[in-house]
């Protein structure tokens, strides 16, 4: 009996492994039939394109497309969907959690970073941008076919779709917006295989939910960005803190009422502290002189001293805060690391919870030898674009928070010592808090979260309308990944 069980046991797993294959041989078929390139398993383009940025999460692909044309991706999506495989598309390959990977083993992957295109109309000043384009890339044609920018994140290897479509935090968002707040149209390829645009007056729930939520609905294939005229200088800086556990609440105190107050919209600014020093950093746009008049009042508060300062161009700026050279295009080796991150978006840090964080910040990680880090950007405050601009025009839910609240720590050695070490320091954070009070950023994906948490964390109050527009769209997942958007069920959409 026992040879019978494992024979046909033996067997199944044979007839599955076979249907696997064959699925997997239909895929190739399909897509050679297709014109569209696929990355052949073990060649430098594939080697690249599977490496994910989070060493601590590789995935493995059924393919790698590498599509041109927005033809040549509608003809790829649509062999995924034929053949019940779910679809990603990959820009960057920046994402924590590696989502442009899937999340998950198993996806068809469109890997867009060859569609890179930047062209700005110098008449309206608006920029047509591919969905490949990577934000150094991006910033550096701007500025050089017209002195034009707009606000993003600060690591030029990050592709511009992950970033825009979920938010878009940087160094200008203070003064300028999320990056989000700078497209007013785009063309995206839906679950159904139709191309549509979206914009504020064409097809507005897709707009809608693109702007905070894009990698659930469909795959953008170019932007339409307005732009602003890139500054003639900004002056990065950086000011030391001398923050003990005695008097770290009430330098956070100090710091939330400049921020919600005071803080002027030139200035651009984060907290950033790691085991062994506490600073400011960040960049003004305009010179030293306005730069210190501006801090002045903090620093008379928190006691900090302004350590380093440099008045630069626009791009100069932009340099300072990269980890790697501006314009990045294809070919790009991805820089890899091993860590766990998460993030809070705050609507203050202050009382008990200001207290939570500092006593675990000194009681605990000041003793975790592993490289941590802690970054508290200030993203909202009366005079920031962010708080400013309409909350009801995107998806994006956590326009009223004042802070983003990253923790990163490198996981090499024991990933679930890593993994709690932030999650009990977040949770010292968040326990005094009411839910309204807090959610998280989705461009610093916890992997530790289910799909459920996820999205109550990521879309807190717009889930409801999301998941219909979910249900509407891409009612079979096809762009499904692990804490994607789950659809309404046909009852609810009645």
């Amino acid at each position: 009996m026992h040879s019978t069980v494992t024979f046909c046991l033996g067997f199944l797993a044979s007839l599955a492994q076979g249907a696997l294959l064959n699925r997997r041989a239909a895929l190739e078929d399909c897509l050679s039939g297709s014109s569209t390139a696929v990355d052949q398993v073990g060649s430098d383009d594939y080697n690249r394109d599977i490496t994910p940025f989070n060493r601590r999460l590789p995935f493995k692909p059924a393919a790698i497309a590498v599509p041109t044309t927005v033809e040549q991706i509608k003809s790829a999506m649509a062999c995924g969907s034929k053949l019940g495989y779910k679809v990603t598309a990959k820009c960057g390959g920046h994402s924590y959690a590696s989502l442009g990977l899937g999340g998950e083993d198993g996806h068809l992957i469109l890997e867009l970073d060859r569609m890179d295109s930047v062209k700005l109309d110098k008449e309206t000043n608006i920029a047509t941008v591919d969905a490949g384009t990577r934000l150094g890339h991006l910033a550096t044609e701007l500025f050089e076919q017209g002195n034009r920018a707009i606000s993003h994140g600060t690591c030029p290897g990050v592709g511009i779709s992950g970033h825009v479509l979920h938010g878009g935090f940087g160094m200008s968002s203070h003064t300028h917006g999320l990056a989000l707040d700078w497209v007013i149209g785009m063309n995206v390829l839906l679950a159904n295989g139709t191309l549509v645009h979206a914009s504020e007056t064409e097809n507005k729930e897709v707009y809608w939910g693109l702007l905070g939520a894009g990698s659930n609905f469909g795959i953008v294939t170019s932007y339409e960005l307005k732009t602003f005229e890139a500054p003639a200088n900004v002056t990065w800086f950086v000011v030391s803190l001398p923050w003990k556990k005695n008097n770290t609440v009430a330098g956070l105190e100090a710091l939330e009422d400049y921020a919600r107050n005071t803080q002027p919209a030139e200035l651009n600014m984060r907290l950033y502290a790691t085991r062994q020093f506490t600073q400011l950093e960040g960049s003004y746009h305009g010179n030293r002189t306005d730069l210190e008049a501006a801090l002045e009042p903090l620093l008379n508060k928190i006691g900090g001293k302004l350590a380093a300062a440099q008045t630069v161009s626009w791009i100069k700026g932009l340099e300072h805060f990269a980890t790697m050279k501006l314009n990045q295009t294809y070919p790009y080796t991805q820089v890899q690391e091993e860590f766990f991150g998460k993030s809070l978006e705050l609507k203050g840090l202050n009382g008990t919870a200001a207290k939570g964080f500092s006593d675990y910040w000194f009681d605990v990680a000041k003793n975790e030898t592993a490289h941590w880090y802690i970054q508290l950007d200030i993203h909202g405050g009366k005079n920031s674009a962010v708080w400013k601009a309409d909350s009801k025009l995107t998806s994006y839910v956590h326009r009223d928070k004042l802070y983003i609240l990253q923790f990163y720590i490198t996981t090499s050695d024991a990933p679930e010592d890593g993994i709690k070490f932030v999650n009990d320091w977040s949770s010292a954070t968040t326990t005094p808090l009411a839910a309204s009070d807090w959610g998280m950023y989705f461009n610093y994906p916890d992997t530790s979260l289910n799909r459920t948490r996820a999205q109550e964390m990521y879309w807190g109050q717009n889930l409801g309308r999301l998941q219909q527009l979910k249900g509407e769209l891409d009612p079979t997942e096809l762009f499904y990944y692990p804490v994607s958007l789950s659809p309404a069920q046909k009852a609810e959409l009645a």
